[in-house]
């Protein structure tokens, strides 16, 4: 099937409390990956694509790897330009073929983040494309993103809750307590800030930095109203690791396909136990 917008699962997910997952491609290995374990498990995924990884993939292909893994599989699969920074970045994605882009105006001042927002999901809707926005400001490292952790601020749920009136977006994602990246301990979320916003608008919020986040942690933010929840580190994590240990094992490997392999092996182990721990197995 075609690729979709996150309109055509976001809803659902908000409804039976389950949380679809966001997984960035980097490569094609990732979109195999990320597609086959998806097929296995039935269920509706997000490739997320930061401007870093479209610089160093290029638009086109980028748009082509997704649309060709939404046609294999049958699923229904939104291609989300993660983390976009300007009006100019998002319209390019749409125009490309992106069925879904995220505007992080969160450096902005509030009320400019409400403006560009809004101006953004009005152009993204007439052409049928979800949007994300931010609010909040998200710690660690990601790509063009570097917050240090002491700079992170939490979202006050009543601005966050006013930020949606305003801008029309069809995900939020709140600063909780996550970061991007991997923890160096366990992760505080605050359950309290996803629930009082989560109950009081209709559609879901967004838990950037999901990956080493501890599996009882997700649960209670998915029971809270975490309904997309964006991993990313840990499928590059598992990749690396396959890759090293292919290339210890015989220092005379130079068939990439030998060490490409078990990487994609090993990053769909990764996303099959997320999207089993989301719930969105065989929601597709």
């Amino acid at each position: 099937m075609p690729l979709v917008s996150m309109n055509e699962f976001l809803p659902k997910a908000k409804e039976k409390k389950f949380a679809v997952g966001q997984f960035n491609i980097n490569n094609l290995e990732f979109t195999q990956a990320i597609t086959e374990a998806a097929m296995e498990e039935n269920a509706p995924i997000i490739f997320g694509v930061s401007e870093g990884a479209l610089r160093y993939m290029g638009m086109e292909y980028t748009v082509a790897m997704a649309e060709a893994a939404a046609k294999k599989s049958g699923l229904p699969i939104a291609l989300h330009l993660d983390h976009g920074s300007t009006f100019e970045v998002a319209m390019a994605c749409i125009r490309a073929g992106f069925s879904s882009v995220m505007f992080d105006g969160s450096h902005h001042a509030y009320e400019d983040n409400i403006r560009l927002t809004k101006e953004v999901v009005k152009a993204a809707h007439a052409m049928g494309v979800s949007v994300e926005g931010e609010l909040g400001t998200i710690g660690g490292v990601e790509d063009d993103l570097h917050v240090d952790e002491d700079a992170a601020q939490l979202a006050n749920p009543e601005e966050a809750i006013r930020f949606y009136e305003e801008t029309g977006v069809d995900a939020l994602a709140i600063a909780v307590g996550t970061a991007h990246g991997m923890y160096k301990g366990e992760p505080k979320l605050h359950y309290d800030i996803i629930e009082a916003v989560a109950s009081k608008i209709p559609v879901p919020v967004v838990l950037h930095g999901g990956s080493g986040v501890p599996d009882e942690s997700i649960r209670k933010a998915i029971a809270a109203g975490a309904g997309k929840i964006n991993v990313n580190t840990e499928n590059q994590v598992a990749c690396t690791a396959a890759i090293r240990e292919a290339l210890a094992k015989d220092a005379n490997v130079i068939d990439p396909r030998k060490y490409l392999t078990p990487a994609r092996n090993a990053m769909v182990e990764v996303v099959r136990n997320k999207i089993r721990l989301f719930g969105s197995n065989n929601q597709a």
